[in-house]
């Protein structure tokens, strides 16, 4: 494992935990009927309308549980969105998280060499909320990330409007959606990235695995690997994980292959927690979400290598988890179930769509990313690109 970085300022950051994501769409109509249709999010707000006319975006907002999802799509060339999708395909174009005390994160930022991209925002609503917030850059191209305090502050952020229950709500979820449990982002390469995370945000080593597909098969003429580290702030339980590609076949990894599809790094994948995955993901299928396949041998495999992990207190049946596609890791008594979405550009069959996609994980007393699963998931990632790339011949 990787030992923390030093740290050149006392205390820390002050994040609390996730705010959101804010994705940017060429086609918001789609967005909605995948959110409130087939994952069941609700819309809590949107961008008023002067919002919408200075900021030249349309911006939507939907919630399940903690969990919230801003969905802008441009609708004059000078937006932020038109920018960024000048460069990408559809994306995560920022992070928000919340903090204690804005004040202490910027001068934590300002120690550390943090980037600002805008001087910092404060705006107080009719009944006297405050609302704070600063953005840096990363070092993952365009996507920012956002700094938010907020003190009886009911709207999603200044210009929004609520909708429904509004932000300020719970809104169940008929999936059992409550919150972002980790983000996930891909590079070419890693250390600039954890070394930002280190030095910049103050956070510490969490976890990390090398895993090739090579290493099994040694005399395939191709293959897929990833180093990948996570990194947390301890005190909020806030994680990111970092991939690379690796070698041999580096270019045909599927990380490299998101870099190429994204035009750049950027964020993978993003983890909602459920609290009974096996329901979540039977309700799912029902809608129609469309899950990444995982080969039989890895269920073939598994009460072996469940016997050598030391779990043998998992209680779902291992033919419910091999029938619903659910993969299972963990170590000494305590596991984690997880399942991928396909990616955006496989789901609606259009590039632009991009390569991002979600996963749903449940947690059941580890807290770990599934070091058994990566070759699964890994293997049914090829399978998908080969046999994507066989059909464009």
């Amino acid at each position: 494992m990787l030992s923390p970085g030093p740290m050149t300022t006392s205390g820390s950051i002050g994040i609390t935990g996730y705010e959101s994501l804010h994705f940017v769409v060429e086609n918001l109509e789609r967005s909605r009927r995948f959110y409130e249709q087939m994952f069941d999010f609700k819309e809590v707000a949107r961008a008023g309308d002067d919002l919408v006319e200075r900021s030249g975006q349309q911006s939507v907002v939907f919630g399940a549980g903690d969990a919230r999802v801003c969905v802008s799509t441009p609708l004059s060339q000078g937006s932020k969105a038109a920018r960024y999708l000048k460069r990408h395909p559809a994306g995560v174009m920022s992070l928000s998280f919340r903090v204690k005390d804005l004040d202490e994160t910027i001068a934590w930022l300002e120690a550390r060499g943090g980037t600002f991209l805008a001087d910092p925002l404060e705006t107080t609503d009719d009944k006297g909320g405050k609302y704070r917030s600063v953005e840096i850059a990363t070092p993952l191209g365009d996507v920012a990330f956002r700094f938010i305090e907020r003190t009886n502050y009911r709207a999603f952020a200044p210009g929004f409007v609520d909708v429904g229950e509004g932000h300020a709500s719970r809104p169940q979820n008929r999936y059992g959606i409550q919150q972002i449990d980790h983000v996930t982002s891909n590079g070419l390469t890693m250390q600039p990235i954890i070394s930002w995370y280190r030095e910049v945000l103050g956070m510490e080593p969490f976890w990390d695995i090398t895993f090739h597909t090579h290493d099994v098969a040694s005399d395939r003429a191709s293959g897929s690997g990833l180093k990948s580290i996570v990194m947390w702030h301890p005190e909020s339980g806030v994680k990111f994980a970092t991939n690379e590609p690796l070698r041999p076949f580096f270019r045909d990894s599927q990380i490299a292959k998101f870099v190429e599809d994204n035009a750049g790094p950027g964020v993978q994948h993003v983890a909602f927690g459920v609290d009974d995955i096996l329901w979540s993901v039977e309700e799912l299928r029902k809608r129609g979400v469309d899950f990444m396949e995982t080969p039989k041998s890895y269920y073939l495999a598994l009460p072996e290598r469940l016997e050598k992990l030391g779990i043998t207190n998992v209680k779902e049946e291992l033919a419910e988890l091999e029938r619903l596609q659910v993969l299972v890791d963990g170590a000494n008594g305590r596991y984690m179930l997880q399942i991928f979405l396909r990616e955006a550009a496989a789901l609606y069959e259009e590039h632009r769509a991009g390569p991002f996609f979600y996963e749903v994980i449940q947690r059941c007393g580890d807290e770990g990313f599934g070091y058994g699963n990566f070759r699964a998931l890994f293997e049914s990632i090829e399978r998908f690109q080969k046999g994507r790339e066989a059909a464009a011949k």
